[in-house]
């Protein structure tokens, strides 16, 4: 999984995203969690299902300290 092209992607991408909002660690971890969920998903749907299951989530926790 770490030369997963979805999961890099989708580390940047939320990264620039939630700058400030959310530590590099906490994005990273999001991500690799939101990965292995998805699991069982077909392998062409990966980076979009993985990057809008991590923002969720990030959505989620930050709203919840916010």
């Amino acid at each position: 999984m770490p030369s997963d092209p979805s999961v890099r992607g989708a580390i940047d991408r939320l990264s620039a995203e939630f700058a400030g909002r959310a530590p590099a660690v906490v994005i990273d971890r999001v991500v690799r969690s939101s990965r292995r969920d998805l699991d069982t998903a077909p392998a062409a749907a990966l980076p979009e299902l993985v990057e809008r299951l991590a923002r969720q989530r990030l959505l989620d926790g930050t709203a919840a300290r916010g």
